[in-house]
């Protein structure tokens, strides 16, 4: 569910491990669970921490286009993104 999945994006947040990260985000899609405003957030800064900034793009936009609520965690992920990027 999406709790779990949150948590699980989460851990590989903290432990760098942006691709893992991403990949878990994609699935929770092809698993038909929710992604929310966490999950996104933990994504979002799981891509900032591997200086991924156009991953981390990405998904601020699909958040836009997918009415998920952006706050100050999501915006302060994007800008830091933004300045790690090339």
């Amino acid at each position: 569910n999406t709790i779990t999945y949150s948590a699980a994006v989460s851990a590989c947040e903290k432990g760098e491990q942006w691709e893992q990260a991403l990949q878990l985000f994609r699935e929770m899609s092809s698993s038909c669970v929710e992604r929310n405003t966490i999950t996104y957030n933990a994504t979002v800064s799981a891509c900032e921490k591997g200086e991924q900034w156009a991953h981390a793009l990405q998904l601020f936009r699909e958040m836009a286009l997918g009415r998920v609520e952006r706050n100050t965690i999501t915006y302060n992920a994007a800008v830091s993104a933004c300045g790690k990027g090339e």
